[in-house]
């Protein structure tokens, strides 16, 4: 029979939405008949949920972002707390997320979203949840509620991550490190000339571009200010997300025409970052690793508030980013980064696909997904 595959995300910004996409879009691509059910776990997992993670997160994001620094470290960093929080959200979401997967009744549940990973990996383990279990790991650090030692496997995006994730969920904790939860143009390399005409960008001169993720959130403005000050900057880009109000707001400020182009939400992300220069860029996530990908220098600034603080710290660790608080700090790092781009990360297209190690839980092909050497299970 066809696999079934449930893939839970959150409509929290992309940084779920679109992973599940990707994802859904390679496990039909490589096993057309297969059936994927997304579904947006927010809705089953009761009111108290939904409401935190997507009125109260908004709000404390754009207005009371210091909020976010303090429940993440006692979230995440408090173990009485951590434990108390663990129990309560398990009870709350978890009748919701148990009856969905009744309801469905897949081979395999993908979880993209780390509140319904912590509840599901802790109904694996207490037996109720009888189907395998995949976490989806699409940040670098602070994993605390991205990894479960529930899961029959985690699916990770950066092999640097692999430490902490088997600190979290066990020594002897399957991992594999895959490709399959960015846009599929990633697995080719991309000619900045070429991109550059796609996108109507100037074909000489530097391009920054300045991101604040799907929300749009961040101190853009300073960013762009800052970039304008750089004399070899030829054009700075805004990507504004799903926030119309922000991309508004800058338009007022800066009167695109001149050096200063603002966009919205945009599914070109492969060619924006084969064309651009460098990134600055505020929420982590899957956009740093793409921008690796492509060999486009990454300054993350802007935010820094709850767990990009650790990826803050993890991005200095292991190279993969410089990290600035203020906009003197920027300014260097920007002139730094103009100085020359990396070179593409062409490792990414020989890592095994997320899609198949998904399929080999479903019992698809039990050979399909495993460790070959290459994906990252025996690399630390």
């Amino acid at each position: 029979m066809p696999p079934r595959v449930l893939i839970l995300t959150a409509s929290v910004g992309e940084g779920h939405d679109h992973p599940t996409r990707m994802l859904a879009a390679q496990i039909r691509a490589e096993r057309p008949d297969a059936e994927v059910v997304s579904q947006d776990c927010l809705a089953v997992m009761g009111r108290p949920v939904a409401i935190f993670s997507e009125g109260a997160s908004r709000i404390i994001f754009f207005h009371f972002d210091w909020i976010w620094d303090l429940a993440f470290w006692l979230l995440a960093r408090v173990a009485p707390v951590r434990g108390v929080t663990q129990r309560a959200l398990t009870r709350v979401g978890g009748t919701g997320l148990l009856r969905l997967v009744r309801e469905q009744a897949p081979d395999v549940v993908v979880s993209t979203y780390p509140l319904s990973t912590e509840v599901l990996g802790r109904l694996r383990r207490a037996g109720r949840l009888t189907v395998p279990l995949c976490a989806a790991v699409t940040d670098l650090a602070a994993l605390e509620y991205w990894v479960t030692p529930g899961a029959d496997v985690h699916l990770v995006t950066h092999p640097e991550s692999l430490g902490e994730v088997r600190r979290i969920a066990g020594p002897e904790a399957p991992v594999h490190v895959v490709h399959g939860f960015s846009d599929p143009a990633f697995l080719k390399p991309r000619d900045a000339r070429e991109a550059r005409a796609a996108l109507a960008l100037p074909p000489a001169g530097k391009i920054v571009l300045v991101s604040g993720g799907g929300w749009g959130v961040g101190r853009l403005a300073r960013a762009i200010e800052t970039a304008l000050e750089v004399p070899q900057v030829e054009l700075v880009v805004g990507l504004c997300g799903r926030n119309d109000a922000l991309r508004e707001s800058l338009n007022r400020r800066f009167f695109p025409g001149g050096r200063v182009r603002l966009e919205g939400f945009t599914e070109a992300m492969p060619d924006w970052l084969a064309a651009g220069d460098v990134l600055v860029h505020s929420t982590a996530g899957l956009t740093v690793l793409e921008a690796v990908i492509r060999g486009c220098p990454v300054i993350s600034f802007g935010w820094g508030r709850g767990h990009i603080g650790p990826n803050n710290a993890a991005f200095r660790r292991f190279g993969l980013a410089e990290v600035a608080e203020t906009r003197g700090e920027l300014l260097a790092a920007l002139e730094r980064a103009l100085a020359g781009r990396r070179p593409p990360d062409l490792d990414y297209a020989r890592r095994p696909s997320a899609a198949s190690v998904v399929l080999a839980q479903a019992g698809d092909d039990p050979r399909r997904g495993q460790p070959d050497g290459r994906d990252g299970h025996e690399r630390e």
